[in-house]
């Protein structure tokens, strides 16, 4: 099983949604890093359910930091995050336990770990395990505030309700910080809202797409080929649960253009290479150009939805029908928007390291505590 991604900087994942802790473990942080507890907490309540529109499982998500920070600050070593479970309902999973939920990972984790799998809640597959994701990208995106790269992602589109496109990016990344509903025109958030509602009320769900932006990032970093610099978002973007669908700059909608239309011109300004559209996102030939990065996530329907659907019994091998119970999202957009920034901000840390040398985020160094 891999749960490990990265390379300068490597991110491994752990836990189950019903087991006793879930958690991270971020190797290769530079040392110095601010580890603002504060913001962590922040970041974890962006992602935990609000009200009618999300689960009624309410994790206070009360981490412990195990290892790799002393005094506030990375030590360069191994950082181990630890989150409990404290509001798991296993038993409303044991009726159902054979039971293949559609558009979930019950057959084919059956298939693949043969049975011996932890069920509940999904288990390892669950979007429970995207806290740990949240609580170190929170020291990432601290990293990159430092060096002057920013980040935020809104909700583009929900239950077929669009907001406004970005504008002014400094300004709109900055207002979406700590935002609980990501959007940039408020009345677009309100009729989105009431839809998940809606879907909710009729036993059923919503998808939407994500946009986000990444500022700041330096000219030079990715590689060519297999390590471009979409890849390694691709990858690890894609292993959100419910993310189906990753496009940079104009996406799709740019194969409709012809070159002339699609291309970026390059100018000079104020010194600096820049260019005056930006339909490639950000990045030439798997590399960042300097300009902002800017991408789109598909974001599936929540799978698990109240109303009676067919699948199969797959200790039994017969048809069956299934009618699920306990306490699910009627969308999760809204809470991925969070984990989206996180994992951009693991992603770009462990580009800028690989490109930079791993002491690119080490803070200045300051006086030895110990005596001559």
């Amino acid at each position: 099983m891999k749960n490990t991604f990265g390379s300068s900087i490597a991110v491994t994942i752990f836990g189950e949604s019903h087991g006793e802790e879930i958690g991270v473990v971020i190797d290769g942080l530079s040392p110095g890093i601010p580890v603002d507890r504060e913001f962590i907490n922040s970041q974890l309540a962006l992602r935990r359910p609000a009200g009618k529109i999300s689960t009624a499982r309410q994790e206070q998500d009360e981490y412990r930091i195990v290892s790799g920070v002393f005094e506030g600050r990375t030590t360069g070593t191994p950082l181990c995050i630890c989150i409990p479970n404290t509001q798991t309902r296993s038993k409303d999973y044991a009726a159902t336990r054979a039971l293949a939920r559609p558009g979930h990972a019950d057959f084919t984790a059956n298939t693949k770990y043969h049975g011996f799998e932890d069920y509940r809640g999904g288990g390892h597959f669950s979007g429970r395990i995207t806290a740990g994701l949240v609580a170190g990208g929170a020291i990432a995106l601290t990293a990159l505030r430092e060096k002057g790269i920013v980040l935020g992602t809104h909700i583009a589109r929900c239950g077929g309700v669009n907001d406004r496109i970005f504008g002014d990016l400094a300004a709109d990344v900055a207002a979406l910080q700590n935002m609980p509903f990501a959007v940039l025109d408020e009345s677009a958030g309100v009729t989105m809202r009431e839809c998940i509602e809606k879907a909710a009320a009729d036993g059923d769900s919503v998808g939407g797409v994500l946009e986000t932006a990444v500022l700041g990032m330096p000219e030079g970093v990715g590689e060519p080929w297999f390590d471009t610099l979409e890849s390694l978002l691709a990858h690890a973007l894609f292993s959100i649960p419910g993310i189906k669908g990753v496009q940079f700059g104009a996406g799709f909608g740019g194969a409709d253009l012809r070159g002339s239309a699609y291309n970026d011109p390059f100018r000079m300004k104020d010194g600096k290479v820049i260019t005056t559209t930006n339909h490639n996102g950000g990045i030439n030939g798997g590399i960042s150009n300097g300009m902002p990065i800017q991408f789109r996530c598909a974001v599936k329907p929540t799978p698990s939805i109240y109303k009676a659907q067919k699948t199969v019994d797959i200790h039994r091998k017969e048809n069956a029908d299934l009618q699920i119970e306990g306490r699910h999202d009627p969308a999760i957009i809204h809470r991925a928007r969070v984990v989206v920034d996180s994992v951009t901000a693991l992603v770009l840390c462990d580009a800028l390291a690989t490109h930079f040398g791993t002491d690119y985020f080490t803070s200045p160094l300051r006086t030895s505590c110990f005596a001559d």
